[in-house]
């Protein structure tokens, strides 16, 4: 039996690499599944120099694929998790979360190492408010210079001098192929936050209507779900949502799964960066595939809402407030 399903994805080469290994997972999982992939120019695509706090958010990633989901021009949407808001809109559902690929962020530089190779008033790039003030809270006398554009991009920009130092995700690096070859440092992520769901994937689909035109089709995405990478997003998602947080709140979050425990560490800052917050937990926790077939780990949420609302006491919305 032949099966046919179309894929929606932004135009550049890390969203096509993304979309293309959600393409190959599905089609192995699926005997018969043709899947081609539908590209879909977005808004955040179209403004490439703006800072995306200014114009609007990182739903400007997700807003035109969102449409296309709608007018039923493709079945299902894949993209980065982090450009997800905490909450989806009215309509849409989150329909699996892949496995993760590495979390932390990168510093790449021209000359090689790390911090502590930069030299003083050394220029950094990135138009990351989260990224900015994490660097300055350890360099204070860095130069951190707005850089916005896809992965190539902003590598070009630093080899030809613009920048000492940029800061990437280690898994978009990993899925273009790119780390290894390059000058990088990962960051620790207890030292260097990331960014809530960094390096995990988002299938998502229509609330009110199955993906595709046969059942099979919506078992082979769901067989996606790894059960790892569910719960330490939804402890990270359920933390920004309890908190007010939006995709460009400087706020950093990373849940790890251990044998017997989650560990859950935050840290956000006010919009000038003068406050900041910091906290963490450790809780009891242990993977349940229940939790993948179901596509939801209520236990992961309950962590990710404790450490929010213990922030929250602590002055965590009005940080927020003031990004």
């Amino acid at each position: 039996m032949s099966f046919h399903l179309r894929i929606g994805s932004r135009p550049s080469a890390l969203a096509l690499a993304q979309a293309n290994l959600i393409k190959r997972q599905l089609e192995a999982a699926l005997p018969g599944l043709v899947a081609d992939i539908v590209t879909v120019r977005t808004s955040g695509d179209k403004l490439t120099t703006a800072s995306l706090a200014q114009v609007g958010g990182k739903g400007l990633f997700i807003r035109e694929l969102e449409q296309a989901l709608a007018a039923a021009q493709i079945d299902l949407a894949v993209h980065s998790m982090k450009d997800l808001p905490a909450v989806l809109p009215d309509g849409f559902r989150l329909a699996a979360v892949p496995a993760r690929e590495n979390p932390h962020d990168a510093l790449i530089t021209r000359a090689g190492g790390g911090w502590s190779q930069l030299a003083p008033g050394a220029r950094l790039g990135t138009s990351s408010t989260r990224r900015r003030l994490e660097a300055l809270r350890l360099r204070p006398d860095l130069d951190v210079m707005p850089l916005r554009g896809n992965v190539d991009t902003r590598l070009a920009r630093l080899a030809a001098g613009d920048f000492d130092a940029i800061i990437l995700a280690v898994a978009g690096l990993r899925r273009l192929g790119k780390f290894d070859a390059l000058e990088c440092v990962e960051l620790d992520a207890r030292e260097f936050v990331p960014s809530g769901a960094q390096g995990a994937l988002a299938i998502e689909a229509l609330a009110a209507r199955p993906i595709g035109a046969a059942h099979e089709i919506e078992a082979a995405v769901a067989s996606l779900n790894d059960a790892r990478a569910l719960a330490e997003v939804t402890a990270e998602r359920t933390f920004l949502a309890t908190i007010g947080a939006s995709c460009v709140s400087p706020v950093g979050v990373k849940a790890t799964v251990n044998d017997a425990t989650m560990e859950l560490h935050a840290l956000l800052f006010s919009i000038d960066g003068a406050r900041s917050l910091t906290d963490e937990i450790t809780a009891p926790y242990r993977i349940d595939e229940d939790d993948a077939r179901s596509g939801s780990s209520p236990a992961a949420a309950a962590i990710g809402a404790t450490l929010g609302h213990r922030m929250i006491g602590r002055g965590a919305r009005e940080l927020i407030a003031s990004a």
